[in-house]
């Protein structure tokens, strides 16, 4: 069963190590080469970032060292690892390879040049999320009080998204920033975002943002952060499934898909019996467990294969 995760931050983890996490092996990596393949995952889409606590000034150059080390660290140093450039290329997976392609998460680095973007286009990244929690040049985040929405900035960036076939990620988002980007995406996605109904945070999507999101062809990616997922106490995979439970009962069965915030992970303890990448047969056995094998089959990879840009 193929298994294609949307989001990770691996390259984040590498970067505040200075470079100096084996990629392949590393304990502090939950998504290593070693639980990838442990786990089964087929393809791993691997996030770069720059944190708001950052100057400014040194956001973009935080961001071209992630991209580094994803080119010399990841894909250098193992070559079954086989990046993915264009959308065909999920298809050209052979036996024992694992595909890696690069996203973006918030464009805080790039500030108001769209230059910039083009560079990081180039250089791989195929998925552009607008913020993460605040806000940047583009759009509001959702811990932003204002809740403004996009930014003429914003407006083009993602333009530059649908004229180069990107996915434009709409996790993160504040919900005039959600609608207004909604609006305009021509490709776009959640890739690590939970269900509002089932647990009430900002963070996750409300019924209506699924619904609308479903509507426009795009598939949203569940995510593995204990602190989205229930309230408090421990966290199980049966807590992580109600999420998914109620993203097909309001119509999202073929446009779901993984997306396990592996390596973002901030607050201590991970969901029962899925700490990292290696773990994700018991995700996998509990979905068979209630669902049909054609769906989990979608869940885990097909759907976002059904969707993705042409």
């Amino acid at each position: 069963m193929k298994i294609i995760d949307l989001h990770c931050d691996a390259l984040f983890r590498i970067w505040l190590a200075n470079g100096k996490l084996d990629y392949s092996s590393a304990d502090q990596l939950e998504t290593n080469k070693e639980r990838l393949k442990k786990g089964g995952v087929n393809v791993q889409c691997f996030a770069v970032y720059a944190p708001p606590q950052l100057p400014m000034e040194q956001k973009f150059q935080a961001v071209m060292q992630q991209v580094h080390y994803f080119y010399h660290e990841v894909l250098g140093k193992n070559p079954d690892m086989k990046q993915i450039r264009e959308w065909g290329d999920f298809d050209r997976l052979q036996t024992g390879e694992i595909g890696v392609m690069l996203t973006m998460e918030g464009v805080d680095a790039i500030g108001s040049d769209l230059y910039k973007l083009s560079i990081l286009h180039q250089l791989g990244v195929r998925c552009v999320g607008l913020t993460w929690n605040y806000a940047n040049w583009a759009a509001d985040g959702v811990l932003e009080p204002r809740n403004a929405g996009l930014s003429i900035f914003g407006q083009e960036l993602v333009r530059f998204n649908n004229e180069n076939k990107l996915l434009t990620d709409v996790s993160h988002l504040g919900e005039r920033s959600f609608w207004d980007t909604l609006e305009l995406a021509r490709y776009p996605i959640a890739s690590h975002s939970n269900a509002r109904s089932v647990f009430d945070h900002p963070r996750n999507l409300s019924d209506e943002q699924a619904k609308a999101l479903f509507a426009k062809g795009g598939t949203v990616h569940v995510f593995f952060a204990p602190q989205f997922v229930k309230q408090e106490g421990s966290v199980t995979i049966d807590d992580l499934l109600k999420h998914i439970d109620h993203f097909c009962s309001i119509g999202g069965v073929k446009q779901l898909g993984i997306g396990s915030d592996f390596d973002g992970i901030s607050i201590p303890g991970r969901i029962e019996g899925l700490g990292h990448a290696g773990m994700m047969d018991n995700l996998i056995n509990a979905l068979l467990q209630r669902y049909k094998e054609e769906e989990v089959r979608g869940f885990t990879a097909e759907n976002f294969l059904r969707c993705r840009p042409k």
